[in-house]
């Protein structure tokens, strides 16, 4: 719930929301593939990749996990 309220906040602001990334804090979330379906559906903008839970986090890592438009 906390994108959804962000992507509104965003919205409200006349904003516009170019994308959004899912980060996996919990390696045992559960649930995971149908959260990630609910907020595909819910927020108005596309999934600009999804970032596994990490060990160490670092850029380039994070990075990996991304898929920005040209």
């Amino acid at each position: 719930i906390h994108a959804w309220l962000t992507a509104e906040a965003i919205l409200r602001d006349g904003l516009q929301l170019a994308g959004w990334v899912a980060s996996i804090t919990d390696p045992h979330t559960a649930s995971l593939p149908e959260n990630l379906q609910t907020l595909q559906q819910l927020l108005p903008a596309p999934c600009l990749g999804v970032v596994p839970h990490l060990p160490q986090v670092d850029a380039a890592m994070v990075a990996s996990h991304l898929q920005l438009p040209g």
